[in-house]
C-alpha cells in the first residue's frame, strides 16, 4: 500500500465518484462527526457523485439516501441500491433478489441464526438486524465484548457451512443467500442510475473503506483507499487497497476528501 500522497494531482483531479465505506471509514468509534459529514457534503457540492457502500441495514440506508448528502447508496453489502428522488419525491429501490426470494431466505436465515448463536458463546445478532432485508448480522465487538478472531472466524464457517455467503466487517460478520456483493451492486447503480460503465470508468471512481468485505472493490479499482486502521486487517484482507491514508477512521476519510478537494480546486 502506497501513501495517499502518492496518488498524483492529475489523477485526483480526473475522479467523478467517491464511494465510501461507512463503518470505521465515514465512522469513529461509532459516530458520525461533524467533520466527515462535511466533507461528504463538500464532495457532492464540488460536483461528484458520493454513494456510500455499506454493510448497513435497509432501515439505515432509506434515510441515508433521504437526509444526507449523498447520490444514493447501496446497502447491506451488495443486497440493493436506494436513490432518492428529490423532485419526484420517491424512494427508487432496486434488490438483488425479488421480494418472495428474499422472504424465503429470511426463514433459512432465522435457522441459522439459531446455530451460530448457541455455537459461538458471547455473539448476538446486531442490534440493527430488525431493519434488514436481505442478510443476518451476527456481532462481534459493536455492541458486545469483542470476540477472539478465531471466534469470528467459526462465525464465518458456520455461514459458509450452510451455503450462505459470508463477509467480515469491522464490526459484524454478515451472512446472506445468493452471489452478490459490494461490487456487483455499485455495477448496476452506476449503470441504471447514471449511466456509467464501471470497467470503462474505474480510473475515474476512488473507492475507501477498511475491511475484508471492502476487498472486492479494493481489488477491483486502481485507486482503492484504505483508511489507517485497514492496517488492522493484515494477513485476512484478501486483497489490499492501493492506498492508505496517514488517519484512522473517519480523519482519514477527510485527508482523501481534503486532496480530492484541493485538487478540483486547482
Amino acid at each position: 500500500m502506497q501513501s495517499l500522497t502518492a496518488l498524483s494531482p492529475a489523477t485526483r483531479q480526473s475522479i467523478k465518484a467517491v464511494l465510501t465505506d461507512i463503518d470505521d471509514t465515514l465512522t469513529t468509534d461509532g459516530r458520525l462527526r461533524a467533520a466527515a459529514y462535511g466533507a461528504l457534503e463538500r464532495l457532492q457540492d464540488s460536483g461528484l457523485i458520493v454513494i456510500p457502500i455499506t454493510g448497513r441495514p435497509a432501515g439505515w440506508c432509506d434515510h441515508i439516501a433521504r437526509m444526507w448528502p449523498v447520490d444514493g447508496v447501496v446497502g447491506e453489502n451488495g443486497a440493493f441500491y436506494f436513490q432518492y428522488d428529490r423532485q419526484g419525491k420517491v424512494m427508487i429501490k432496486r434488490f438483488q433478489a425479488s421480494d418472495a426470494e428474499r422472504a424465503a431466505n429470511r426463514g433459512r436465515l432465522a435457522e441459522l441464526r439459531e446455530s451460530i448463536l448457541r455455537q459461538v458463546p458471547g455473539c448476538a445478532v446486531a442490534s440493527d438486524q430488525l431493519y434488514r432485508e436481505a442478510d443476518l448480522a451476527i456481532d462481534f465487538c459493536e455492541d458486545v465484548p469483542p470476540l477472539p478472531e478465531q471466534d469470528v472466524e467459526r462465525i464465518v464457517a458456520l455461514f459458509e457451512g450452510a451455503g450462505a455467503t459470508a463477509k467480515v466487517s469491522s464490526i459484524h460478520v454478515n451472512g446472506w443467500f445468493g452471489s452478490y456483493d459490494k461490487l456487483s451492486m455499485t455495477r448496476l447503480m452506476l449503470a441504471e442510475c447514471f449511466g456509467m460503465d464501471l470497467d470503462a470508468e474505474k480510473d475515474r471512481i476512488i473507492f475507501i473503506g477498511d475491511s475484508p468485505n471492502d476487498a472486492p472493490m479494493f481489488e477491483f479499482f486502481p485507486h482503492s483507499v484504505g483508511v489507517a486502521n485497514v492496517g488492522d486487517f493484515t494477513g485476512r484482507l484478501a486483497h489490499e487497497p492501493a492506498f492508505v491514508t496517514e488517519s484512522r477512521a473517519s480523519a482519514g476519510f477527510c485527508e482523501l476528501a481534503e486532496a480530492l478537494l484541493e485538487a478540483r480546486a486547482l
